[in-house]
């Protein structure tokens, strides 16, 4: 009966099922949806939870992706926006449901999108706090203030001053910077005291050419508002007291260290003991750039590594003599202690800038782990020193500082604990003392170009420059530095205590001798720098994500890295170099492509234009003014230059005087041009073909380059926001984004479709 009752209830219950199957599928198919975006996050759930990787880094990776974004971001809408999207991805993820047991993705969700706003909102905090607008224009004025801090420069004959004064017409409390000649310098100039002086200011420099150094952000903050020169000798008003101060102590210091040592490496000895590199000389401080050893001049990671493993070693050595010591106290603990003290003390005397805070703290934490037993060296503590320089200094994210840091760290932790560096390195009973140097050494090479690699996309997009010889320089230059000239330079100090410190003081300069012929030498080198031209920003995130996710992940999976990598360098090989350079003030105009040297408009009056036109360029040439390449007909007032760039040519007219010029002459002269540039206000009868580069564009777009190809203009207003640094009336205006040219019967371009931006049109009128 059971059975037969069974089989009547079966044909009556399975047209039910089917039915309510249908209408579920017919009222709600969007669960399908739900159901296989659910399948997607329990795959990627998988591939999480089978990889196993150091999740804390990547938080402090958003945490700085928030910041750069912030920097990118161009007004308030969108940081705002942004901070929006970052609370509706949490909300979302806190929605979605989660059918693994390890609910990956939503948690990755969460933690990244928070720390992004996190790193935003931080940035945006101290901005709006310590921020200080930039006066309105150029002013002669006499001011009197209160001078907060003084750098000797020696090597340049001049004394920087930083003072707190008022200047009309708002008379509102500023912080200005300020160049002295060292022959006007007073014994009376120090911090405190209060002096009167006429000066010329000026606001903080935006870049000169787009991807150029950005002054006017560092400036801002540092709460500086205006930068100039002291125009004759000043006048102390009011003595500072004369009361022991760090500045004081580092000055001393610097004096004696210059007293012990002459020359070059008094000067590069003083720069490793006070931090003060003023007295270090123009061609030496190029060498080491040029050579990859600039970073040994700034108070950093080596210097702090050195300091603070010297009196950790020398605290546990000298305790452990010491039976009724060593048997009642943990000598690690100690020892790190004195470390830790030693190493705050020396970032202290050396000026405590965000380089050596940022080391004293990683080092802090390396000593942390030694005393509690834990591995020193790990990306978690790696993550722990970035997160809290970010937190204290966020803008330093958006610097070269930071970033070679950290990517040289990062690259060192990474590669010792991959698989087979550790296999490489580990102890074999088989090897002899010979085998086992020779492994170290190839490894500490091997090192270096791992850390040159890791760096050179940092240096591409900051200074346009790769060194090729830096990672076999390093490897002589680092330990010849950490172990024989940091470790002589602290003995020939203890000794001078007893005036013995003559012995000391000469095998310090024989060091640096050494590593200054080092660094000449390797920058002499055929092509020992590359200079390339600017790289674009999301090239650079490109190429960073790809290292990023080579370093933080582990095993096979890391390799993916390698992706992104290679298709951010194969774009940046293939990126042009611009056809015209135009400065923001329009003074400098440079031209490339007509062979290994830069034309110039006019000579260059200092060396900082210079670089940068060529820097910007990516020339390794000289520069050649207009005056002296045979192309160009010039007279007082104007130079006229024809470009040939294949399938067109194009006539360039530069205005480079300043008396009045008849008008009717001028139109029908611009009529024949295809660009016309000048460095003043054009009348708007000035009607070239393509487009008129005068003041009045460049107020709006500061400095800008040309590629004639695909008359793309780039602008420094392009890559501005409104934060408060930036003067632009439209700082994201720019004459021409793209302009497609067809050559026409004469082999001028003609214009065959003219799409303009905001506020300017094809002429570059407003």
């Amino acid at each position: 009966m059971a059975s037969a009752a069974t089989d009547h209830c079966e044909p009556t219950a399975q047209p039910e099922r089917a039915s309510d199957t249908s209408l579920s599928d017919q009222a709600a198919p969007h669960w399908d949806r739900m159901s296989r975006l659910s399948s997607v996050h329990r795959t990627i759930d998988r591939f999480l939870a089978d990889r196993p990787f150091e999740r804390g880094p990547w938080l402090v990776v958003a945490f700085g992706v928030g910041i750069a974004a912030w920097a990118i971001l161009p007004d308030v809408w969108e940081w705002l926006a942004l901070l929006c999207l970052c609370s509706a991805a949490v909300l979302l993820a806190r929605l979605t449901p989660a059918d693994s047991a390890t609910p990956w993705v939503p948690l990755a969700i969460q933690g990244c999108a928070l720390m992004a706003a996190a790193g935003c909102a931080t940035i945006w905090t101290k901005s709006s706090l310590v921020g200080a607008p930039p006066i309105a224009r150029s002013m002669v004025v006499t001011v009197a203030g209160t001078l907060l801090d003084r750098q000797d420069e020696g090597a340049l004959g001049r004394i920087r001053l930083v003072m707190a004064t008022r200047v009309a017409p708002s008379e509102r409390p500023i912080r200005i910077r300020l160049n002295l000649d060292a022959r006007d310098d007073l014994p009376g100039l120090q911090p405190g005291a209060v002096a009167l002086m006429r000066v010329r200011l000026v606001p903080p420099a935006p870049p000169m050419l787009p991807g150029a150094y950005d002054f006017a952000r560092a400036a801002w903050f540092q709460g500086l508002a205006a930068t100039g020169s002291v125009l004759g000798k000043p006048r102390v008003l009011q003595a500072a007291q004369t009361t022991p101060s760090l500045l004081s102590v580092r000055e001393a210091l610097a004096a004696h260290v210059r007293a012990n040592l002459a020359g070059s490496p008094g000067a590069i000895a003083a720069a490793f003991a006070s931090g003060d590199r003023g007295a270090i000389t123009p061609a030496d401080e190029q060498a080491m750039r040029d050579a990859g050893l600039t970073h040994l001049l700034s108070i950093s990671g080596l210097h702090v590594s050195a300091v603070i493993a010297g009196f950790y070693l020398l605290a546990i050595r000298v305790l452990a003599l010491l039976p009724w010591i060593a048997l009642r106290v943990r000598l690690p603990v100690v020892a790190a202690s004195v470390g830790a003290l030693a190493g705050i003390a020396y970032a202290l005397i050396t000026g405590a800038e965000v380089p050596t805070v940022r080391s004293v703290v990683g080092a802090l934490l390396v000593l942390g782990a030694l005393a509690l037993g834990r591995d020193p060296l790990s990306l978690r503590m790696t993550a722990i020193a970035a997160l809290f320089v970010m937190i204290f200094w966020p803008e330093s994210v958006l610097g070269p500082s930071f970033q070679m840091s950290f990517a040289s760290v990062i690259a060192i932790v990474a590669m010792h604990q991959s698989a087979p560096v550790r296999a490489f390195i580990a102890h074999r009973e088989s090897d002899g003392r010979a085998l086992g140097l020779l492994r170290h050494l190839a490894l500490l090479l091997a090192t270096g170009v791992v850390i040159e690699l890791s760096l050179l996309p940092i240096a591409l997009f900051h200074f346009h420059r790769a060194g090729v010889y830096g990672a076999f320089a390093n490897v002589i230059a680092i330990p010849l530095t950490t172990f024989l000239t940091m470790p002589l330079l602290g003995l020939a100090l203890v000794l001078d205590v007893a005036g013995l410190g003559a012995p000391a003081w000469w095998a310090v300069g024989k060091s640096l001798d050494a590593l200054i012929g080092l660094a000449h030498m390797t920058a002499a080198l055929p092509g020992a720098v590359t200079l390339l031209p600017t790289m674009p920003r999301w090239v650079f995130g490109l190429w960073l994500a790809g290292l990023l996710w080579l370093a933080l992940w582990t095993r096979t999976v890391r390799f993916y890295g390698l992706l992104p990598i290679t298709i951010a360098a194969t774009i940046y090989a293939l990126e042009r170099t611009p056809d015209i350079l135009v400065s923001g003030d329009g003074h400098y105009v440079g031209i490339t492509g007509e062979g290994p040297n830069l034309i110039v408009l006019r000579p260059m009056r200092g060396d900082y234009a210079r670089s940068n036109l060529l820097e910007m360029a990516g020339m390794q040439g000289d520069v050649v003014t207009m005056d002296d390449w045979a192309k160009a007909k010039c007279n007082v007032d104007f130079c006229a230059v024809t470009l040939d760039r294949q399938p067109s040519r194009f006539r360039v007219l530069l205005a480079r005087g300043t008396v009045v010029i008849d008008e009717l002459a001028l139109a029908a002269a611009c009529e024949r041009s295809d660009l016309v540039i000048a460095d003043r206000r054009l009348p708007q009868s000035c009607r070239p073909r393509l487009l008129r580069i005068d003041r009045s564009v460049l107020e709006h777009t500061g400095g800008l380059t040309v590629d004639l190809k695909s008359l793309r203009v780039t602008t420094v207003a392009q890559t501005m926001g409104h934060q408060g640094w930036y003067p632009w009336f439209e700082p994201r205006a720019a004459p021409i984004h793209s302009v497609p040219v067809e050559p026409d019967h004469s082999g001028s371009p003609r214009a065959a479709r003219t799409v303009t931006s905001k506020g300017l049109d094809q002429h570059g009128r407003k």
